[in-house]
């Protein structure tokens, strides 16, 4: 047997039980593994489902294009059915999102407009404006508005909901998804509330986003909005496609949170999967205390990892953010690693002859140079030789007149791999600053020894 095109595989994706990161949750956790679409997200499902609605509606005529705001996925979706359907795509996304993502869709011959993140829903520049704007101005156009359009919602009530349901064998007790359109979870939720009215419905929201207050007190409040880095889930605005009825209960989850579980993930259950599926589970964790060893939890895994090869999956994009402060091997753990010891340097006053003795006497090669206490320069063996060849007089003369630009600077959290790649010919050592302000040098030697230690 084999399928027409690529559109024709969309859905049935399995449903597999986790087993190491939900060890202190009492129930028994399934993921429904939606990277198996051949866009590898669960927007598939209603890209299709919306371009198939509009096209029914004549909204979407043959030739046309489909201009959206998207963060990647949906427009993965409809790129991809846009191909085998024969129409154009032009999308609008934020500077928050993945490179990968972008690049994914051009790589799908769709043209990409890159708006601001931290502006209004209104504001002429954001993502939703640049995208109607397009809609106007562009002859036979078609926006779906995943936000808004319930074709979105839809789909997962006649897909996601009946699989989930038929491969639990009904046992399915609570479901638990990132909410981002909503139609996700709105529509999967629909389905099996109809099918058991008992059936616990989770959305996971993220700090920054209006959900969670909104459920439990009817109030929009715009001083809840403000830049986070969770992509996926989220909303500064209500889409029609969140059906809060269905919905039992928000739970929101931090950036660090989220984006350290999308590793553990990967790391402890051998699924390659993005930011939401992360959150989901982070969150999941907190309810823990809510369910029962009999219960059945199904955790949606939205989208593949790929798509986060520089944000989650990059050690340095996480230490940069705080998320990883204390892995082993950041300059914390190699200054841990050895004796304390008061770094040594010379005032840039002293003379090139002090800076011998000290040498000497230390058996060091290089030295910080210090003006009033701060770290102004170096003076090494190969700058001394040098000046004494051209000019043995200058014995007598001050270091500055020698010494040339200091160590770089690194902070405690920077990883071994970049300390290593800032030693070089020029450089034997960085220089670190703790909390307190005290400075400290790392050499070549400290980062053997703490790999070896």
């Amino acid at each position: 047997m084999w399928y027409n095109n690529i559109l024709e595989t969309i859905g049935n994706t399995p449903l597999v039980k986790l087993n190491n990161i939900t060890k202190e949750i009492p129930a028994t956790v399934l993921a429904k593994i939606e990277t198996t679409n051949p866009g590898n997200s669960i927007k598939d499902r209603m890209a299709v489902k919306m371009i198939e609605d509009a096209e029914k509606s004549g909204k979407l005529k043959p030739g046309g294009t489909i201009i959206e705001g998207t963060s990647g996925n949906t427009g993965m979706g409809l790129a991809m059915a846009a191909i085998i359907k024969g129409y154009k795509c032009i999308f609008t996304t934020t500077d928050k999102q993945s490179k990968e993502k972008v690049d994914a869709l051009r790589a799908f011959g769709a043209e990409v407009i890159v708006c601001p993140t931290n502006v209004e829903p209104e504001d002429p520049r954001s993502y939703y404006s640049v995208s109607s704007r397009l809609e106007r101005e562009v002859p036979n156009s078609w926006k779906p508005n995943q936000y808004d359009n319930l074709s979105n919602s839809q789909a997962h009530y006649e897909q996601t909901g009946p699989e989930i349901w038929e491969q639990t064998e009904g046992k399915i007790t609570h479901l638990v998804v990132g909410v981002g359109t909503g139609g996700t979870i709105s529509g999967t939720g629909k389905y099996l509330k109809e099918k058991n009215p008992d059936i616990k419905v989770w959305g996971i929201d993220t700090y920054g986003s209006v959900f969670k207050k909104y459920k439990e007190t009817g109030i929009l409040d715009k001083n809840e909005i403000y830049p986070y880095i969770t992509e996926g889930i989220g909303e500064d605005f209500l889409p029609k496609n969140v059906n809060f009825d269905i919905i039992d209960l928000f739970e929101k989850v931090t950036d660090k949170d989220a984006a350290l579980m999308t590793r553990d993930i990967a790391r402890k259950e051998g699924i390659f999967v993005g930011n939401s599926a992360g959150s989901a589970i982070a969150g999941l964790l907190q309810l823990k205390d809510k369910l029962k060893p009999e219960d059945v939890v199904v955790v949606i895994f939205h989208d593949h990892g790929s798509r986060y090869m520089g944000k989650m999956y990059n050690e340095d994009w996480l230490r940069e953010r705080g998320f990883l402060k204390d892995e082993k091997l950041t300059a914390r753990a190699i200054l841990a690693k050895r004796e304390a010891t008061d770094i040594v340097t010379i005032d840039c006053e002293k003379t090139i002859l002090e800076a011998i003795n000290n040498m000497n006497t230390l058996n060091i090669s290089q030295i910080p140079v210090t003006q009033k206490g701060m770290v102004v320069g170096k003076v090494a063996e190969s700058d001394i030789l040098k000046a004494l060849l051209e000019n043995p007089s200058l014995k007598s003369a001050p270091v500055q007149e020698i010494m040339s630009s200091t160590f770089p600077f690194v902070d405690m959290n920077t990883s071994i791999d970049r300390i290593s790649a800032l030693i070089n010919k020029e450089n034997s050592a960085v220089l670190v600053e703790d909390e307190q302000g005290k400075i400290e040098i790392i050499t070549q030697y400290d980062i053997i020894n703490a790999i070896s230690g």
